[in-house]
């Protein structure tokens, strides 16, 4: 089945209607062609360094609060600060950022994350290893921190390489 004998009759004409407003758009896009000064550059969009280091700093949060459970008003303090300055001065780049965190990439991102942390702190408690120490967590938060940075730096990338192709942005 082509799938379109379970759609009812309403159904079947929102698609329609969907598929006509979607040719129009394209339509449009292509009889008006978008000025490339009027498109951003990467260099505008692209995310600022310390915008990482925040999120390194949450992606060890867990370990720097095992190994100093008394930085916790820090950190709290750390993420009222990032939200702040993220909703100010990055206003113009929060497009960016809404893009990253909606794409496929950044969800698997996230979640391998959360997987490496839990599956590391699963595996290494099964061989008698677990991290107990205060070293030990903060040396485990910065390699999260690392990762995490280093993945964040390969989505937004990939991300602006895909909206100059696109030709949403120039190089």
């Amino acid at each position: 089945m082509n799938g379109t004998a379970t759609r009812t009759p309403a159904q079947q004409v929102e698609q329609q209607v969907e598929q006509q407003v979607e040719q129009q758009a394209a339509q449009q896009a292509e009889q008006q062609p978008v000025p490339a000064a009027v498109l951003p550059s990467v260099a505008e969009m692209r995310l600022p360094v310390w915008f990482f280091g925040f999120e390194g700093v949450l992606a060890g949060a867990f370990d720097l609060l095992r190994a100093a459970p008394s930085a916790w008003p820090a950190l709290v303090v750390l993420v009222a600060v990032n939200l702040g300055v993220s909703l100010t001065m990055m206003r113009s780049r929060l497009k960016l950022a809404k893009l990253l965190w909606r794409g496929k990439g950044t969800r698997k991102v996230a979640l391998g994350l959360v997987g490496l942390r839990l599956g590391s702190h699963l595996v290494l408690g099964l061989l008698g290893a677990a991290v107990t120490g205060a070293l030990g967590h903060v040396l485990f938060a910065l390699v999260m921190s690392t990762v995490t940075v280093a993945l964040l730096v390969h989505v937004q990338r990939t991300s602006l390489a895909a909206l100059v192709a696109a030709g949403k942005a120039t190089a």
